[in-house]
């Protein structure tokens, strides 16, 4: 007996050895990204936001699902997760010249800013799906808008986190053929080098520092979230939101985020904000500490001093237990008690922040839903 226990241990040990390395040797693959070395390497271990190589939150946040796993599987089985016919896309036309002050939603938290004739593209990702491999993850509700060689010029790609659904490789590479700059918050030039990106085009930035992209000043501002790309990679890389200034229009990009009081320290210091575009979707009381909801996003934009809330990452993947559509027609609900204007346009449509409304479409469908 205890010969065949010994075999059954050795079996297992060995059995879980090779999993370990098939798996480490996986994350060695192109769509995982690469680790920073060298100079980028010291600058992490030598900042603040960083503790023994991982970033850290602005408050305490626990990824823990601890005591809340089975009725995160009870949520899962909720009706409603994906419609049940693709969301409407608009193909988007763009003008030579970069407009006063516009945006065109590409789906999830894809987005493109037109500033005072700059054009800033931001979190692309236009892949069929959020994942390392396209054979397999959360796939689109609906065909990406465009492709990248669609794409107007640009002056900046930014960059808010290296998840999958915020940075995704096949989009970059694309991207890396332009000359166009990348701004990112500090360790995810490791991955957009792996991919082609030239060096001397990535501004690495970490938490209120700040770049130039001529007239617009971009503020790295902080995020509640966490980042990673494999198995071992959770924290080696910031996350950050972003704030775009250029001759007195004012927006906020949320990237992901849970709530987190230093917002009203954005708002005190950046805002008041003409425009914020702000995550609604992929929220359960799971991991709330690093995703918002409607709810929260709205009090979000109020910390911010926001004017008008553009919502994002929503519409595009099921990410999470509740229905795909609820997230915005409750945010519709609240907004309209509040008398908020939002702006929410259809995948691929853009609209003047100056003018913002609310697509005809989710009009139509906000009687046949509801709230949790």
């Amino acid at each position: 007996m205890p010969n065949k226990l010994t075999k059954l241990l050795t079996v297992g040990a060995l059995s879980l050895i090779c999993l370990s390395t098939a798996a480490l040797g996986v994350e060695r693959l192109k769509p995982f990204g690469e680790r920073s070395k060298g100079e980028r390497l010291e600058r992490i271990r030598n900042s603040p936001l960083f503790v023994d190589g991982e970033a850290q939150n602005p408050i305490e946040t626990s990824l823990s699902f601890r005591g809340k796993f089975w009725g995160l599987l009870k949520r899962y089985s909720r009706p409603g997760r994906t419609p049940d016919t693709a969301p409407p896309v608009q193909t988007p036309s763009f003008s030579e010249e970069a407009k006063t002050f516009e945006v065109t939603w590409l789906g999830h938290s894809s987005v493109l800013l037109e500033l005072n004739g700059q054009r800033f593209l931001l979190d692309p990702m236009l892949s069929e799906r959020a994942s390392p491999f396209q054979f397999m993850g959360p796939k689109r509700f609906h065909d990406a808008p465009l492709s990248v060689p669609d794409l107007p010029p640009l002056d900046a790609v930014v960059i808010s986190h290296d998840h999958y659904d915020h940075l995704d490789v096949a989009t970059i590479v694309a991207l890396a053929k332009r000359a166009v700059p990348f701004i990112v918050p500090l360790g995810v030039g490791a991955h957009l080098e792996s991919w082609g990106v030239p060096v001397e085009r990535i501004t690495e930035l970490e938490w209120w520092e700040e770049t130039r992209v001529g007239q617009t000043q971009l503020v790295c501002t902080p995020a509640r979230h966490f980042s990673g790309r494999g198995f071992t990679d959770r924290f080696n890389t910031l996350w950050a939101s972003w704030a775009f200034i250029n001759q007195g229009k004012r927006v906020w990009f949320s990237g992901d985020t849970g709530a987190f009081p230093q917002a009203a320290e954005i708002g005190e210091k950046l805002g008041p904000f003409d425009l914020t575009m702000i995550e609604i979707g992929a929220y359960d009381p799971a991991w709330e500490a690093v995703h918002l909801g409607p709810v929260e996003a709205f009090k979000m934009n109020a910390a911010l001093k926001g004017k008008t809330l553009s919502p994002i990452h929503w519409g595009t993947f099921s990410l999470a237990p509740h229905p795909w559509d609820e997230p915005i027609l409750q945010l519709m609900r609240i907004a309209e008690e509040a008398e908020l204007p939002l702006l929410v346009p259809i995948v691929g449509e853009s609209m003047s922040v100056e003018q913002p409304s609310i697509n005809a479409y989710w009009r139509d469908r906000a009687t046949r839903s509801t709230p949790n």
